[in-house]
């Protein structure tokens, strides 16, 4: 996934996240349902949005009979890791950004970024 990414609205992001917890791709429907529980949405207006994030590519659809069924084109780590770099790209000055973000991350955090870039030297050598 690459593109100038914006970050999710609050409907699109719940929409995703239904995405990402199915195994399977999901109609309109059965997203409606899902998020039923949490908020009072019209069907419409879940329809709209899964149209919208289709359109943003952010989704993949099938036609199953007359209905759509989707699908999240990437999983949620590489969408956040495109938000990540788009923001790099926007910040002016990259290297005081990366500095400047890896001074809030917690151990555990930084943990991992050793384990990353220590996986990525020994992969280029």
């Amino acid at each position: 996934m690459t593109a100038n990414r914006r970050p999710l609205g609050d409907l699109e992001r719940l929409v995703m996240e239904q995405l990402w917890a199915s195994p399977d791709a999901l109609t309109v429907r059965e997203v409606h349902e899902r998020l039923t529980g949490e908020r009072d949405l019209a069907y419409t207006t879940v329809m709209t949005v899964l149209d919208r994030l289709a359109k943003k590519a952010l989704t993949s659809r099938e036609r199953d009979g007359k209905a759509w069924r989707y699908r999240a084109a990437a999983p949620r780590e590489e969408l956040v890791a495109d938000l990540m770099r788009d923001a790099l790209d926007g910040a002016g000055d990259r290297q005081a950004a990366l500095v400047r973000f890896v001074d809030q991350v917690s151990d555990e955090e930084a943990a991992l970024l050793r384990e990353a870039l220590a996986r990525l030297e020994a992969r280029d050598g």
